[in-house]
């Protein structure tokens, strides 16, 4: 689909410049110190030749069609440059110039000129805005970002030029190899999900990787990135999520960014690994692109410190992994040959004295443990040691049993130097401490997990869609957004809720009749399509257990909040059934403008916001998103039930969550909803959706 750009036996530079330091002069330099071997042709109307080629003074003028033309004419005069690529046909541009949707109302305008064309001559763009694109094993270094990398299996995109050109250095410095890197710019056409759909069928790229200040269709996003996750690991540092971020990020491309809850949600439903920084990125991705996938979270130790081997197990111990338990086999083979004071057992110490056939013997025979799914070796340089031939020795094991992950952790600077270089040459994963090192394995392990996990199936509950509809039409109809307690309780009951039993009061001897009619003790609530939040104003009363008290509070609310709200128009007081015994809990629903409906779990009643426990999770769940909504929330053991109390019934709120997801899907109308207090008792009880609001818009 993106052959052009990452292919091309031609490329034509708009704006080549012969002035060292301006941007078309060092792209052009970039082509050429690459060694790139395909055509270049320079466009610049005011020169004959650069850098010893030939010059052109238009596009048409060259008397051929490059596969590929880079554009670095200031903003205005881009439009112009799309026309003769459209007039001569060429299929893939990369727009390097700055000035369009990110600088405002009048850069939006240029940039939807230039895009207008593109699609009138079936053209790909690349940028605006943008560093450009590089491709390591055709020596392509179309871009202004530094010097050609070596090649690897790493696809790398940035949403950010500049934040490309450090990762470049990085990775160069360390001998870090890509096989594609791409500036995306201000993705004015080609975005986030063209790229990963790009790496995906590239048989150079291995693992996915990128750097995203916003997702341009949600949607799409997510379907996409959940497919191509089975297949190759993708890893995303994701910016612009707080508010000063999202700020930030608009006035960086002029586009909005999305909540952070939302991106935690999305990716973990897609699969898509989150990094925090440049550094625990390259750490994950040199775990992918070098070794094979963990068979499970056991991990086996060999270190030649006990220090360091601590270290490892406490990170181990956090990150959830565990300690592989070495057969009786392992630990015989073990103490034949290892010093009498080295340990047997994991972690396995070879003892400080250890040189390269030490270390060589321990790896070789942990490998052979069945118990074992990855080896961490960690090396500290003492006295004797001799890390170059330790590496080698590693890389002579991995060459005989290349089926288990190994990752090495050799502690310090210039004594371990020349080790390290032995094992990056050996693509084997070398991290600077044993916590990088372990979280490196946690994320392949937990990777591995969500490849396996069951297949999505969404359960569809027998519901009564019509009486949704009825409501919801009739409240946007009469311009009404916000749903009142009764009728979304209706809305409820016609997915399967169960809801107390209530009627609407208008004097106290109503209200009397009402609480007689349901049974004490009782609920008051104020209503009225003007008050939202009831108890703010002394709205609700609970726990009324006589006619008298009844009256005396029906009297109180409609004395009080009339003189709190004079503007709010009261239409009575609900008489409820009272719910006790259970545990309060909250389910709600929020739909991202990016994502669409985000599902929420907690702890409710007033300690949803002092505990502030919530979970969320992408619509629609199946039964196993729903119960990890539970499990996800710090609280979860008080649900099961925990020093003796009685555990709450899991699976109903399981499915509670499943029929509210079905909800929200089924009708893109609800923004936002809630469901607070849900009560929910031991198994065999019939939770109670006791308290609920919903605000609708027009889609």
């Amino acid at each position: 689909m993106l052959d052009n750009f990452f292919n091309p036996k031609s490329v034509a530079i708009v704006g080549a410049s012969r002035q060292k330091g301006k941007v078309g002069y060092e792209i052009l330099r970039s082509m050429l110190e690459a060694g790139y071997e395909g055509k270049i042709f320079p466009v610049n109307p005011q020169a004959d030749t650069i850098e010893g080629l030939k010059c052109y003074p238009d596009l048409k003028s060259i008397g051929q069609t490059p596969d590929l033309v880079i554009i670095v004419v200031p903003a205005k005069a881009v439009s112009a440059v799309m026309q003769d690529c459209g007039a001569i046909g060429t299929k893939a541009v990369v727009i390097i110039t700055a000035g369009f949707k990110e600088v405002g109302e009048e850069g939006r305008k240029l940039e939807q000129q230039v895009v207008q064309i593109a699609r009138q001559f079936g053209i790909r763009i690349i940028g605006p805005n943008c560093l450009g694109l590089i491709v390591p094993s055709q020596k392509l270094n179309a871009s202004f970002g530094g010097t050609l990398p070596a090649v690897g299996s790493t696809g790398y995109m940035s949403q950010s030029g500049a934040l490309l050109a450090a990762i470049l250095d990085m990775a160069n410095a360390n001998g870090i190899g890509f096989s594609k890197l791409v500036s995306i710019g201000n993705k004015a056409d080609v975005d986030e999900v063209d790229i990963i759909e790009a790496f995906a069928d590239d048989p150079d790229t291995k693992v996915i990787a990128g750097y995203l200040e916003n997702i341009t269709n949600g949607n799409t996003f997510v379907r996409i990135a959940e497919q191509i996750s089975q297949k190759k690991p993708i890893l995303l540092m994701k910016a612009g999520v707080t508010a000063a971020g999202a700020k930030a990020a608009s006035s960086h491309t002029g586009s909005m960014a999305g909540s952070e809850t939302a991106y935690e949600a999305v990716f973990e439903r897609a699969g898509v690994i989150r990094c925090f920084s440049i550094k625990s990125q390259f750490d994950f991705a040199q775990g992918f692109a070098y070794q094979p996938l963990p068979g499970g979270p056991s991990v086996a130790v060999i270190t030649n410190a006990g220090g360091a081997g601590i270290m490892a197990a406490d990170a181990i111990e956090k990150l959830q992994l565990t300690f592989a338990k070495l057969t009786d086999e392992t630990k015989t083979r073990l103490a034949e040959k290892l010093p009498p004071a080295a340990n047997f057992h994991n972690p396995i110490d070879v003892l400080g004295d250890a040189l390269p056939d030490r270390y060589e013997f321990a790896l070789d025979v942990v490998l052979d443990d069945p118990n074992v799914n990855s080896v961490l070796i960690l090396l500290t340089p003492q006295a004797m040691t001799d890390a170059e031939g330790t590496a080698q020795a590693i890389v002579k094991v991995l060459k005989k049993k290349p089926g288990k992950p190994v990752f090495a952790c050799f502690l310090g600077a210039t004594k371990v130097a020349r080790g390290c270089d032995v094992l990056k040459k050996n693509q084997i994963p070398q991290y600077d401490s044993p916590e990088a090192a372990v979280l490196a394995i946690k994320v392949m392990v937990d990777y591995v997990r969500w490849k396996t996990r069951p297949k999505r199936v969404v359960k569809l509950f027998s519901v009564n869609r019509h009486k949704v509809e009825t409501i919801i039409e009739r409240h946007l109809r009469q311009g009404i957004r916000q749903i009142g307690e009764a009728e979304s309780k209706e809305i409820l009951e016609a997915y399967g809720f169960v809801t107390p039993k209530d009627a609407i009061a208008t004097t106290a001897e109503q209200a009397v009749n009402i609480a007689e009619q349901i049974g004490f003790p009782v609920v008051l609530k104020i209503w009225s399509p003007d008050i939202i939040h009831k108890s703010d104003v002394g709205g609700v009363r609970v726990g009324l257990d006589t006619p008298q008290e009844v009256m005396d509070a029906f009297d109180l609310m409609l004395f009080r909040i009339p003189k709190k709200m004079p503007g709010a128009k009261i239409l009575g007081v609900l008489v409820q059934q009272m719910c006790s015994g259970g545990r309060e809990l909250i389910l709600g629903m929020n739909r991202d403008p990016h994502f669409g409906p985000l599902m929420m779990f907690g702890m409710g009643g007033i300690m949803v916001e002092v505990m502030q426990d919530v979970s969320f999770y992408l619509a629609p769940l199946t039964a196993e998103e729903a119960k990890q909504m539970l499990i996800n929330t710090r609280t979860y053991k008080l649900l099961v039930g925990a020093r003796g109390q009685k555990g709450v019934d899991i699976e109903a709120v399981a499915e509670a969550l499943q029929r509210l997801s079905q909800l929200v899907t089924e009708f893109p109308e609800i923004q936002e909803m809630d469901i607070n207090p849900f009560m929910v008792g031991p198994s065999g009880t019939t939770p109670v959706a006791v308290d609920a609001r919903i605000r609708v818009e027009k889609t």
